[in-house]
């Protein structure tokens, strides 16, 4: 199982996968592999995508994409060296249906873990931390990086650069801080 379709997706050329979820990330994800694999099958729990309405037009224009909705992904099927397929049951009828493919992309969202920050620093309304240009939180002195703030495009490489930016401004706060009046 994949979890980043910019990574991962290359690996897959030509190959059927899945994505499984019907948000922006899961949608994007499919409208950026149906460009590299050879089909795409997107898997959504609920009986509608909840993707934006200009990402599902785009979505449903690709000739090789197949979206399936009230669908509860249920089972992973391999060979022992590598997936051959998915077992979702259809919500709506009970019936289990195999999708056979080569790779699965999972795309439904995780929520930071941010709990315990609560009332100590701005947090958006799904939980991440929000930071300004500079990685500085809403409590000076404080800074954040990565996939748990605002920042867009959870991404490896993104929290790495945001990390050292962070780690410069951290620097630079404590330089003016200390410095003698």
């Amino acid at each position: 199982m994949c979890f980043c379709p910019h990574c991962d997706g290359p690996l897959f050329k030509g190959k059927r996968v899945a994505v499984i979820g019907g948000g922006n990330s899961g949608v994007e994800a499919a409208i950026d592999l149906a460009g590299i694999v050879s089909h795409v099958t997107l898997l959504e729990f609920d009986s509608k995508l909840r993707a934006d309405a200009v990402l599902q037009r785009k979505l449903y224009s690709l000739p090789n994409v197949n979206v399936i909705t009230s669908a509860l992904t249920s089972e992973v099927k391999g060979d022992g060296e590598k997936v051959t397929g998915l077992v979702y049951k259809d919500r709506d009828s009970g019936e289990f249906n195999t999708v056979e493919l080569e790779g699965i992309f999972v795309q439904i969202g995780l929520l930071p873990n941010t709990d315990w920050l609560k009332g100590t620093v701005e947090l958006s309304p799904r939980g991440e931390i929000i930071v300004d240009a500079r990685g500085e939180t809403s409590l000076p002195g404080v800074f954040a990086a990565g996939d748990v703030t605002t920042v867009p495009y959870k991404q490896i490489v993104i929290a790495v650069g945001e990390g050292a930016k962070a780690s410069l401004s951290a620097f630079d706060h404590l330089i003016r801080a200390s410095a003698p009046a």
